[in-house]
């Protein structure tokens, strides 16, 4: 059995994807991130950088004690590896995918952060910040849209690459996006949408979800009042 310490976010949206993709058995194990709970020790001992999704696998390939993960893209490669599958074996197949997904964590997923937040929950409404950001999301749209002109999924078979990317995707209109601009990208988008196991894995814990962030969740999020939290 896995434990997923996860919170419903594009992030989390990874790694139930994955597992709901893999049929892998899980128990979710939720981490409230606008009330501080990624701050505890229990959870800290499990990811270091206070950030969820992680997980703790009680059956580790090769057996053994328990093998706790973060960072999702470290979890996605441990899962794939894990049952052979969602990646390639061979060298070149194997580094086709891992590229698409360090681009992912590297780029999409932080630049389409930035542009929720300054979008959204920045108590100042600064131009800048949301030019720059909004601007490098469409680029990165553009790379993706690029990318997928000439293939079916982000690394030629469906894999972990399109896992990571999609969920960031998913909230394309608070990115100030339009997907009827990168017709490669909305097509890949929509087929993956269609997945029973993507549509199972952005389900997960659809009822934790609160409709509207309030003033004391935001300022957990944003560093306000962390130093409080972790005491």
């Amino acid at each position: 059995m896995i434990d997923l310490h996860y919170w419903p976010t594009p992030n989390g949206w990874k790694i139930t994807i994955a597992l709901e993709e893999l049929g892998l058995p899980y128990a979710v194990k939720p981490v409230n991130i606008g009330r501080g709970e990624q701050f505890r020790p229990e959870f800290l001992a499990i990811s270091p950088n206070n950030r969820m999704p992680a997980i703790v696998d009680d059956d580790p390939p090769g057996g053994g004690a328990p093998i706790a993960i973060f960072e999702s893209g470290a979890i996605l490669q441990y899962l794939a590896e894990k049952t052979g599958r969602l990646i390639p074996s061979d060298v070149r197949g194997r580094y086709e995918v891992l590229q698409w997904v360090a681009w992912q964590v590297a780029g999409l997923g932080p630049m389409a952060g930035q542009a929720h937040h300054f979008r959204q929950y920045a108590p100042e409404k600064l131009p800048y910040a949301i030019d720059r950001y909004t601007n490098e999301v469409n680029r990165l749209y553009g790379v993706l849209d690029r990318r997928l002109s000439d293939r079916e999924f982000v690394a030629g078979e469906y894999s972990i690459a399109d896992i990571a990317i999609y969920p960031w995707v998913v909230p394309w209109q608070a990115q100030g996006q339009q997907l009827s601009e990168f017709p490669h990208l909305e097509r890949w988008f929509r087929a993956l949408e269609a997945r029973d196991a993507v549509k199972r894995g952005v389900e997960v814990g659809k009822e934790l979800r609160v409709p509207k962030m309030d003033d004391e969740a935001k300022k957990v999020l944003f560093g306000q009042t962390a130093k409080s939290i972790r005491g």
